[in-house]
């Protein structure tokens, strides 16, 4: 029998909603992990990067222009935020990693206050060290597996894990200014971060392809920006030119899939707003966007 899959919820800050998630090739989703035949093909599936690169083939063919229309009516994409109409675009892909009006993500210029670096859904984390763990919807694995090494730097700070969607906008920006210090590749597999697969399989998060790059701030210091790929993204993209990077500066965007980007920061170095806090208390995201302030320097 598949296993039973509990509804995810999230807090709409723009709303002060609590909302039901959307979940895009949830019936696919469900079979691959929730079955006994999909879990059998999951080494094929999900071991490699070749299936991840055959659907990037397709979705960056002109073929693909056919799924854009019913994706944006059935997550309820906002086309107004679009840069270009979506006309324009020659395949999903292109649809996928498009880029928005700058006035749809308006952002603050103090460099005290520390901004969302993409749109998704935000879970804090205090007083970690390589043995804590992050749990997102029932996935729980330590940093250190995570990171793939000691991540003694930020011994006592803490974490903020945001989960992108398929209705998010995937590119990604700098939080803050600073100057890029190591950028650093982990292999790993491709499984979806879909929150189907994520309530039935325990360490996504440290199988997955990702990328790490350590950041030296004035007002933060030193931090840790993590992108960590899934299955269907067939790239994580860096954009950005250093090594000093300024505040909103695009950094990069994934292609097609699910996506996560996981923070980490020193000890007594940032300030969460308290509503995201009350929240991560509580185990509920809190949907933000790019450039929205989500902490303070101390």
């Amino acid at each position: 029998m598949p296993q039973q899959i509990d509804i995810i919820k999230y807090y709409d800050r723009s709303t002060g909603q609590l909302c039901q998630e959307t979940v895009l090739g949830d019936a696919a989703i469900k079979w691959a992990y929730g079955t006994l035949s999909g879990k059998m093909l999951a080494p094929l599936l999900f071991g490699t990067s070749l299936p991840s690169r055959i659907l990037g083939w397709y979705f960056d063919s002109p073929l693909s222009k056919r799924k854009i229309r019913k994706t944006i009516i059935d997550l309820n994409i906002d086309e107004s935020e679009f840069a270009t109409p979506k006309e324009t675009f020659c395949s999903f892909n292109d649809f996928f990693t498009r880029k928005l009006k700058t006035e749809s993500r308006p952002f603050s210029t103090d460099e005290k206050n520390f901004l969302s670096p993409a749109d998704g859904r935000l879970l804090i984390y205090d007083d970690i060290g390589s043995d804590s763990c992050l749990t997102v919807k029932g996935v729980e694995d330590s940093l250190h597996n995570l990171f793939n090494c000691e991540i003694n730097d930020f011994n006592g700070g803490k974490a903020a894990v945001v989960r992108l969607c398929p209705a998010d906008y995937h590119r990604y920006h700098f939080p803050c200014s600073g100057t890029v210090a190591e950028q650093v590749n982990v292999k790993g597999r491709y499984d979806s971060v879909n929150p189907v697969a994520l309530a039935s399989k325990k360490r996504i998060f440290c199988l997955n392809k990702r990328t790490y790059t350590l950041i030296d701030t004035e007002e933060f210091g030193l931090i840790a920006y993590m992108n960590v790929g899934a299955f269907g993204v067939a790239g994580i993209h860096q954009t950005y030119t250093g090594p000093s990077v300024q505040k909103m500066q695009e950094k990069g965007y994934f292609d097609f899939g699910g996506s996560t980007i996981v923070l980490l920061f020193q000890k007594d170095s940032i300030d969460f707003e308290s509503d995201l806090l009350q929240n991560s208390a509580k185990g509920v995201e809190t949907l933000v966007k790019a450039g929205e302030t989500i902490a303070h320097s101390l």
